[in-house]
């Protein structure tokens, strides 16, 4: 098993991880009832496509001598109504001032990204934009 899921009431769950004992909690978001005081079950869907994103790109820059400590990714969730879903996450990559890296290096590191496990676990409906923003990584003096 990988995690347990309490239904704590008021709309709010608390999932642990039976590995690591570590919890989240999670509320529904304002406009769904809710008191947005938490992660929202689909925030954490969303949030889990960044975090794959860096988790496999971290895992393919070791190999690669690239330092990715500090980038920063910005997610945007869309939410549809009838029926109520993700329509849509926007993905933006900020990099850390020190962060180096070819344009073929760049080019591995948007494949691994785009092909990370939840990107493939995510519904074909829901349109992924992604900004990997090489244009504003400081260029050395």
């Amino acid at each position: 098993m990988t995690s347990t899921v309490i239904y704590e009431g008021d709309l709010r769950t608390v999932a642990t991880h039976l590995q690591s004992g570590t919890s989240i909690e999670t509320d529904a978001p304002v406009d769904n009832q809710g008191k947005g005081e938490r992660f929202s079950p689909t925030d954490l869907v969303a949030t889990s496509l960044a975090a794959c994103m860096a988790t496999t790109m971290g895992i393919k820059t070791k190999d690669m001598q690239i330092d990715l400590h500090g980038m920063k990714i910005s997610v945007q969730k869309i939410m549809k109504s009838e029926p109520r879903r993700i329509g849509g996450i926007d993905v933006s990559f900020e990099w850390p001032p020190s962060f180096q890296a070819d344009e073929k290096q760049r080019l591995i590191l948007e494949r691994i990204a785009n092909t990370c496990p939840v990107m493939y676990s995510l519904h074909p409906d829901i349109e992924v934009k992604v900004a990997f923003n090489w244009d504003k990584i400081a260029q050395p003096a």
